[in-house]
């Protein structure tokens, strides 16, 4: 099936129903099935007008938005490939992309992002037109349209030579482009074919039960990079299999926004990478540290009920709810999915990146259970799932229906790499054939990178990445996730705890304080979330910053560490895993800031350069003859 194919089957069964909502103003406005298809054709004739070439790239830079979808599909149905680019991307790292793609189109938010186009516009000898789909542009040149001047390209003309290029086009033909992240190399083009992205949606859509819009019809809040496939494939394509909505949430969502949004649109599923639950975590923590000792009281005793339940149900071991579980609900639960917008949400889910035991704990305490997916870019998203009745806390699930799961070269303890097998499993990497056969074996398995076990019921647990594994000077093998989980689950006050110890001879930590987000930039203020605060006075400490606590080294909160890192060290499975030196750094890790990646990823090789000097305080000791066997 090709994406045309899928779309117009959507328009047939849901052509009435509601495909796309934003909000401009205090007002919302939205699209139906029938009329999302004919704008995303009309984009398609213009893309052709203006000189779009068979495979070659549309570039998409900018926040979630109508116009992003029209452009996404419009390029697909046009015979491009549609392509994404982070709207945190540099202007360097723009050009690597559309220059990789051999991009001829390259559409764009606003003029920030139009600025970082035409200052690399003279080394992409394959473009031809740059569109702006936010305002107008601020200066007339050739080749540059406003969205509305581009949508006017192909209103009046004819459908036939486009019906010609959606008729030629196959299901194993490359359709979009998903560029990773590229912190330890250069981005690589992950090739997704028609085929990859509507099977994965269809497969999905039956496995998690999404229910089809003549019945009732799931929503979706669109807010996560959708150059990021998880993004992609949730927010575009799963969704328009079964006739969704999704709701675009605004620009500012990650600075405080998104939960307005989640009120309004109520949605029906969620996904949150790691870092959005831990910031929602945070948040309900803070609130609860300035309520009344009652109401401390009761939120206690309802999540201690909630957890008890949850796990319980988790290992089938429970198929009544209490009178104290239904008081609970009625008392907390109720109150706090209305407070985040997710009172009609049964599936929220987490993924892209590793999520705390503690955070997942958390929630599900409060009955919400956080259900994992497990994939890559190239396994066209996910390759297992947690959904209710296969759920296992801290496992991401089983796999998809028609796919496989191996673990390669397993050690003693059954971990190995994870390899997927399927047809979600991706065409290759573009103009990168040595990297796809680094990826790719022979036999068409994919190999992730991702060390991993499997359960006697089946459940897969991810343990690690190859390419974070910390080997020691003394050749020990250290996972990190593992050991900063830990120490975040022993520090409630820690946000961010990255460990060292790659070639060294022993491990250290960088960690960041729990702090508030400065809604200006995004990225974190030197104020110490309420939590904290309250973290810090039942400590002994009476700092309200971070620079207070690491400007005075604040002895209580220091010590207050040195113990949670203690009882970490006590747990470790070796002296060679044992935390020797830390520090707690100025600021708390951001997007802005550079340490995480556009889905709150931790950016480990940036984290290591920009605290270089830092880290190498930690070892300096070993340069003097004398300290070297402390």
């Amino acid at each position: 099936m090709t994406i045309h194919d899928m779309f117009t089957s959507s328009v047939e069964n849901y052509g009435n129903h509601t495909a796309l909502s934003w909000k401009v103003g205090t007002k919302w406005s939205s699209l139906t099935y029938k009329e999302y298809y004919q704008a995303c054709r009309t984009a398609a004739k213009s893309f052709l007008k203006l000189g779009l070439q068979r495979f070659h790239g549309v570039g998409i830079l900018g926040f979630n938005s109508v116009e992003w979808f029209i452009a996404d599909v419009g390029a697909i149905l046009a015979g491009g490939l549609a392509v994404g680019i982070y709207a945190t991307n540099s202007a360097e790292a723009c050009k690597y992309v559309a220059e990789n793609s051999q991009a001829n189109i390259i559409v764009v938010e606003d003029n920030e992002q139009i600025q970082k186009i035409l200052e690399v516009e003279d080394q992409l000898p394959h473009l031809k037109a740059i569109i702006q789909y936010k305002d107008v542009p601020k200066e007339k040149r050739p080749n540059l349209y406003s969205w509305a001047e581009f949508m006017k390209l192909g209103r009046d003309e004819p459908e036939e030579p486009l019906d010609a290029v959606i008729s030629s086009q196959k299901p194993n033909q490359c359709c979009m482009l998903i560029y990773t992240s590229g912190t330890t190399a250069q981005p690589k083009g992950v090739m997704l074919s028609h085929d990859n992205v509507t099977w994965t949606a269809l497969c999905v859509s039956r496995h998690a039960n999404l229910t089809e819009a003549p019945e009732a019809q799931e929503v979706v809040v669109s807010y996560l990079p959708l150059s990021h496939v998880a993004a992609q494939m949730i927010d575009v394509w799963i969704i328009m299999k079964v006739g969704g909505k999704t709701c675009f949430a605004q620009p500012d969502a990650m600075k405080g926004s998104l939960v307005i949004t989640m009120k309004e649109v109520l949605p029906t599923a969620f996904m949150g990478v790691p870092r959005v639950w831990e910031k929602m975590q945070e948040k309900m923590k803070s609130v609860e540290a300035t309520s009344s000792v009652v109401r401390r009281k009761v939120a206690a005793w309802a999540k201690a009920v909630g957890l008890r339940y949850n796990l319980a149900k988790m290992n089938q071991s429970c198929s009544r709810r209490s009178i104290s579980y239904h008081l609970a609900k009625k008392l907390v639960y109720k109150k706090v999915h209305k407070g985040l917008g997710l009172e009609r949400c049964s599936k929220c889910l987490t993924g892209a990146a590793p999520i705390t035991k503690d955070t997942l704990e958390f929630f599900l305490s409060l009955d919400i259970p956080v259900y994992e997916l497990y994939g890559m870019s190239e396994s066209t998203g996910p390759h297992s799932v947690s959904l209710p009745g296969t759920f296992m806390i801290t496992s991401c699930g089983k796999e998809l229906p028609g796919c496989e799961t191996k673990l390669h070269n397993p050690d003693k303890d059954g971990v190995g790499e994870i390899c997927f097998w399927g047809r979600h499993v991706f065409m290759g990497y573009l103009n990168m054939p040595e990297k796809t056969e680094e990826t790719l074996d022979a036999e068409g398995w994919l190999h992730s990178g991702d060390l991993g076990k499997h359960d006697k019921d089946g459940f897969l647990f991810v343990t690690g990445r190859i390419k974070e594994l910390i080997i020691t000077a003394g050749g020990e093998n250290i996972p990190p996730v593992l050991i900063e989980d830990a120490v975040k689950e022993a520090l409630p006050l820690i946000s961010n705890a990255m460990l060292i110890g790659d070639k060294r001879k022993f491990l250290s930590m960088l960690l960041t304080i729990k702090s508030q987000v400065n809604t200006e930039t995004g990225g974190n203020a030197d104020e110490l979330t309420p939590e904290a605060i309250q973290i810090c006075q039942k400590l002994g400490s009476n700092a309200t910053r971070v620079s207070e606590i690491v400007g005075s080294r604040d002895e209580v909160i220091y010590a207050a560490i040195q113990e949670g890192i203690n009882q970490v060290n006590e747990k470790a499975t070796s002296n060679a895993q044992r935390i020797q030196k830390w520090v707690i750094l100025d600021r708390d890790f951001s997007i802005a800031g550079g340490e995480l990646g556009p889905t709150m990823k931790l950016k480990r090789p940036m984290v290591l350069k920009m605290y270089e000097e830092q880290i190498e305080n930690f070892y300096k000791e070993l340069e003097d003859p004398t300290t070297r066997n402390k």
